[in-house]
């Protein structure tokens, strides 16, 4: 079974290879008690990705581009920056906040993950560099 988990103050993303009961729609599942927990799953992939961080998903909904402004491949690519960079920080925490950068994220190139695993991704790696005053590339966070 892989598993991916990375977790950055109350940031947990967790993608797995196990089947989740959900809807065809796939639409984000919120947990009233868990306003500020985003989770994604892909039935077909059997990928889930779990957000849980405050203001996230509020700032999604207010501020990021709606789905399907960027295509797939922009985002895959925009991802795979973010994440190298993300796990070379994890690597590093005599350098860069530990508090920040706890675990690494297993993010397989290879692997196609679908729109809205990478789309969330993308849109958490923004909210992130934005929120924190973080820069995990030269490239300016784009909302």
């Amino acid at each position: 079974m892989k598993k991916l988990i990375a977790s950055l103050v109350l940031l947990a993303f967790i993608v797995s290879c196990k089947t989740t009961e959900r809807a065809p729609s796939q639409k984000k599942d919120t947990a009233t008690t868990e306003k500020d927990t985003v989770r994604i799953a892909n039935d077909e992939l059997e990928y889930e990705i779990i957000i849980i961080e405050p203001g996230f998903e509020s700032w999604l909904e207010r501020m990021a581009k709606p789905e399907g402004y960027y295509s797939q491949e922009f985002l895959e690519a925009r991802n795979q920056i973010y994440v190298s960079e993300w796990n070379r920080r994890v690597l590093q925490p005599s350098v860069y906040d530990p508090k920040l950068y706890e675990m690494q994220i297993d993010y397989n190139p290879s692997i196609d993950y679908g729109y809205e695993v990478n789309y969330k991704l993308y849109n958490y790696f923004i909210y992130f560099q934005l929120h924190y005053k973080q820069q995990l590339s030269g490239l300016v966070p784009r909302i």
